[in-house]
């Protein structure tokens, strides 16, 4: 366990968080600021919290936000269940209860340093993705040339336009974006995100690669992946889909004998090679 869990007094206990901000970013995804009613919160980008709601339960969702950045931390919520529902009824001044951070398998922050970095995110999979957008950002000096890959399925989906756009202003990244279906009020790319692959200006062999988004999309991903000679080594998942309790008690994110909770929830693709089922 690292040590920012290890310092907690109980990791089944929530403690109490303020919602500092709340909006809804499209009709399923609500974003949250949110402050650690005790004080400063530490956490490293790709660890996740559980959040609970008294009375109703608690679901695991991965930090948004960069530890570079004050004012809280924030989080991304789909609307998929009796929990998130309630959450998506929070506003400004109400509060929810926290356990964490949690999670081993975090983004190769120092690994990364000096190397290349391609994010490649499908929908949804831009929110935990972000988190390490924004460190790197952050500390921009510290690694080589970056590239962003955004997938999503319609053009009322997409999350986080603003910053997106601010992206692709920067000289020092390349931001390519992609919706599935043609819509008339996008001018860009269309078609599903490996499409963006062959785009990637940057050399790919020797840059770390981060994938997240939804099922189907990590084999067309890997695949592409595989076409263009990339290390298994060099290209990490996140897999956080698969977690409910966030501590290895409930077995639901069970793979033989890994917990994507406890291991993950971002794992190096080489060390699933005996864990297919994983993805």
């Amino acid at each position: 366990m690292c040590q920012c869990c290890a310092e907690k007094k109980d990791i089944y206990l929530p403690e109490l968080a303020t919602v500092m901000d709340a909006k809804a970013m499209n009709v399923t995804e609500r974003y949250l600021r949110l402050a650690m009613d005790d004080g400063p919160f530490d956490f490293v980008p790709g660890q996740f919290v559980e959040v609970s709601v008294a009375g109703i339960g608690e679901a695991p969702i991965t930090i948004s936000s960069s530890p570079t950045q004050n004012g809280g931390f924030e989080l991304v919520v789909r609307k998929v269940g009796n929990v998130t529902k309630a959450i998506h009824n929070l506003n400004k001044g109400d509060k929810l209860g926290i356990r964490g951070p949690l999670g081993d398998g975090m983004y190769p922050v120092d690994e990364a340093k000096g190397k290349n970095v391609v994010f490649i995110c499908g929908g949804i999979g831009l929110v935990p993705q972000r988190s390490f957008v924004n460190y790197v950002l952050d500390n921009r000096d510290d690694y080589g040339e970056v590239t962003i890959l955004q997938g999503t399925k319609e053009y009322d989906q997409r999350l986080f336009t603003d910053e997106v756009a601010a992206w692709d202003k920067r000289d020092d990244v390349q931001m390519l974006e992609t919706i599935d279906l043609p819509d008339k009020r996008w001018k860009s790319n269309v078609g599903v995100v490996t499409k963006l692959i062959p785009m990637i200006k940057s050399e790919l062999k020797s840059a770390v690669v981060l994938v997240c988004g939804p099922p189907v999309m990590y084999k067309f991903v890997l695949m592409s992946l595989e076409e263009h000679e990339v290390p298994h080594e060099n290209i990490f998942l996140n897999l956080e889909r698969k977690m409910k309790c966030g501590v290895g008690k409930c077995g639901h994110c069970q793979i033989n004998s890994t917990y994507t909770c406890m291991d993950g929830p971002v794992f190096r693709y080489s060390d699933l090679a005996t864990m297919p089922e994983a993805i």
